[in-house]
C-alpha cells in the first residue's frame, strides 16, 4: 500500500514538474514574442524619425515602452521619444517625458543623458535675458549636475561650455540693468548690480566695462579713492583694453564738465539731423 502510495506521489511530482517546465516555456514564448513586438515598433519609430515625421515616432516609441515595460527596450524607447519632441522644439513634451525617464529608470546607463538633454531643452528656450529667468536658472542647474555627476563624459564638457555662455547671459542682464540704473542717476543700485557682475561673473566680457562703470559713478559721487581702486583693478587687469582707456580719462579734472559738453554736443547733433531731414537739406 505504502509503495502504491508512493507510486502515486512520484508521478504527481513528475506531473507537476512537466506542468511547470510547460508554463516557463510557454511564458518565455509570451516574452520573446512580446520583445520582438517591442523591437519591430521602435524600429518604426526610428524609420520615422529618420524620414522626419517626429511626432508620429514619438507615438511609436512609447507605444514600444508600454508594449512591454520590464524588457531592455522601454528606457530606450522613452529616451527616443523625449528626443523626437526635442527634435521638434516641443520642449515641454521632451521635458515631460524625461522626467519621467529619470524618475523610473534611475540607475538606467544612459541617464548622464538623460540630464543634459533636460538641460538643453531649457537653455534652447532662452530668449531674452531680461524675461526666460526659469529657463536659465533650470538650464543652469542640469548643466551643473552634469558637470558635478559625470565629468568625463563628453556631456560634462559641451555642459562646463554652456554654463560659461549662461554666466555671459547673466551677465549681460546685469549690465542692461546697471546702464539703466546709471541713466537714471541711481548710483547705488547701479553699483550693486555692476558689483554683482565683477563678483559673480569675473570670467564674461562685461568685467572690463563693469569695472570701468564703478570707477565712472565713484569718481561723479566724489569718492575717488573708490574710483581709484577700480581703476587699477581694471588697469593691472586690462591694461589695453579701451575701458581702461576711458577710466584713465575720468581722471581728467575737466572730466565732469567735457562729459556734460559731449552730451550737449549730441543733442545738438541729433537736433540739426532732424531738422536738415525735414528739409531734405544737405550740407
Amino acid at each position: 500500500m505504502k509503495k502504491f502510495n508512493l507510486y502515486y506521489l512520484f508521478a504527481f511530482l513528475i506531473l507537476c514538474i512537466s506542468c511547470s517546465k510547460e508554463i516557463v516555456q510557454k511564458s518565455e514564448i509570451v516574452e520573446k514574442s512580446l520583445e520582438l513586438q517591442v523591437l519591430e515598433v521602435y524600429q518604426q519609430g526610428m524609420k520615422s524619425l529618420e524620414e522626419g515625421d517626429v511626432l508620429y515616432a514619438a507615438k511609436k516609441f512609447n507605444q514600444a515602452e508600454v508594449l512591454f515595460p520590464q524588457s531592455e527596450w522601454a528606457p530606450k524607447s522613452s529616451l527616443m521619444a523625449s528626443y523626437a519632441y526635442y527634435v521638434q522644439n516641443y520642449y515641454s513634451d521632451s521635458i515631460g517625458e524625461l522626467e519621467r525617464f529619470i524618475k523610473i529608470y534611475n540607475q538606467d546607463k544612459n541617464l548622464d543623458y538623460a540630464y543634459y538633454l533636460l538641460a538643453i531643452c531649457y537653455y534652447e528656450q532662452i530668449v531674452d535675458e531680461t524675461k526666460d529667468l526659469q529657463s536659465i536658472a533650470k538650464a543652469q542647474k542640469y548643466f551643473k549636475l552634469v558637470k558635478t555627476n559625470y565629468p568625463n563624459t563628453e556631456y560634462a564638457l559641451d555642459s562646463e561650455f554652456k554654463l560659461d555662455l549662461i554666466d555671459d547671459i547673466l551677465a549681460s542682464k546685469e549690465m542692461y540693468i546697471g546702464r539703466y540704473y546709471l541713466d537714471k542717476k541711481k548710483w547705488v543700485s547701479a553699483i550693486n548690480r555692476f558689483r554683482n557682475v565683477i563678483d559673480n561673473y569675473e570670467t564674461t566680457a562685461f568685467t572690463q566695462e563693469a569695472l570701468h562703470r564703478l570707477v565712472e559713478i565713484h569718481y561723479i559721487l566724489g569718492l575717488e579713492d573708490e574710483a581709484q581702486k577700480y581703476a587699477s583693478l581694471l588697469g593691472y587687469n586690462y591694461q589695453s583694453s579701451e575701458w581702461y582707456e576711458n577710466s584713465y580719462a575720468v581722471f581728467n579734472k575737466n572730466y565732469k564738465k567735457l562729459k556734460l559738453s559731449k552730451n550737449k554736443d549730441k543733442k545738438s547733433s541729433k537736433i540739426l539731423r532732424k531738422f536738415k531731414s525735414l528739409f531734405n537739406w544737405d550740407e
